[in-house]
């Protein structure tokens, strides 16, 4: 006889489910099954809570996915504004506005940070300009502390792309 091990997740009842499912309608489908999967199975596995006491409800969650796909926070911003929502289960929008954790995502903005980034850092624009462009990640690194993380990673991509070539 071949025993099983225990299950690692809670097994969401249909019901609780269902709710969840219908609520991440519109979301990206991928993301949202890895937030509920990853995130909040682990909250609930944490808490030994069911679905259907979760801290989180399936509206507010589904809110904070279409913020992190519409490019308003970041995934590592959109951790920070569940660990949050666990204790209050506020609407994300509301934290993300009350604490200024909106993603800095206007070209302009990034474009001054990035020109203060490179003017800062000369000598290692020549090494990555001569071949060593794994400084590439340094560069999106002292971007993103400047912008203590605010940055749309993509955009500063895109943006020191252009920059640095």
């Amino acid at each position: 006889m071949i025993r099983r091990p225990p299950r690692s997740t809670p097994k969401p009842s249909s019901a609780a489910s269902d709710v969840y499912k219908r609520q991440i309608k519109g979301c990206d489908k991928k993301l949202a099954t890895n937030w509920i999967t990853v995130e909040l199975f682990a909250v609930l596995n944490k808490k030994n809570l069911s679905i259907t006491q979760s801290p989180v409800s399936a509206k507010n969650l589904s809110s904070l996915i279409k913020m992190i796909t519409s490019g308003k926070i970041s995934g590592k911003i959109a951790k920070d504004v569940f660990e949050k929502m666990q204790s209050s289960d506020k609407d994300p929008k509301q934290i993300v506005e009350k604490e200024g954790l909106l993603q800095l995502s206007d070209p302009k903005e990034l474009e001054k940070i990035i020109v203060a980034v490179i003017s800062k850092n000369q000598d290692k624009v020549t090494q990555y300009k001569s071949g060593k462009e794994k400084l590439f990640g340094y560069f999106v690194g002292e971007v993103m502390k400047a912008s203590k993380g605010k940055a749309n990673p993509q955009l500063v991509n895109e943006i020191l792309k252009k920059k640095l070539h």
